[in-house]
């Protein structure tokens, strides 16, 4: 398996290649297809398996990178449920030791899924868009069709 490029710049993954042409697969939509070899270049630096990822959302691929176990998930999920949070009810509503919270508040400000916040006039935290996305789509919430850069619109059904 390689990551290649077709002429129109989408990235895919070269599963056979014969004399004429090469199967690729499309790693969004799962489509195999043969492509000409001529209109395939190869992708350096990027692993097919990096390539196949990308038909995970990239928010839920920030997520699923940055928790590491279900408390730390769960922990994503409480701050976005209750954001903003400030620090000290954050501290008394979750079964972490201090540095332990601190430590994946860290993580988690790094990998961009939460951002500090001011909460009621204190420091405190909130989820960004990019994390409150990603744990929608892994609830399974707004992912009926349609497209995914798409905005909700309230009024999507009543067109």
């Amino acid at each position: 398996m390689r990551t290649v490029r077709d002429e129109s710049g989408r990235r895919l993954i070269l599963l056979k290649e014969s004399g004429d042409s090469s199967l690729v697969r499309d790693p969004e939509t799962g489509e195999r297809r043969h492509v000409a070899n001529e209109a395939l270049t190869p992708v350096d630096g990027e692993s097919p398996l990096e390539t196949a990822s990308r038909a995970v959302p990239e928010s839920v691929r920030a997520v699923a990178s940055a928790v590491h176990d279900d408390r730390s998930l769960g922990l994503l999920l409480e701050i976005d449920a209750r954001s903003p949070v400030d620090v000290r009810t954050l501290t008394g509503a979750v079964d972490l030791c201090e540095s332990d919270l601190h430590g994946l508040l860290s993580e988690f400000r790094a990998a961009g899924l939460v951002a500090e916040a001011d909460a009621a006039g204190v420091r405190g935290y909130e989820t960004t868009e990019r994390a409150s996305e990603g744990l929608a789509a892994m609830r399974g919430e707004g992912v009926e069709g349609g497209d995914p850069d798409a905005e909700d619109s309230p009024d999507a059904g009543d067109a």
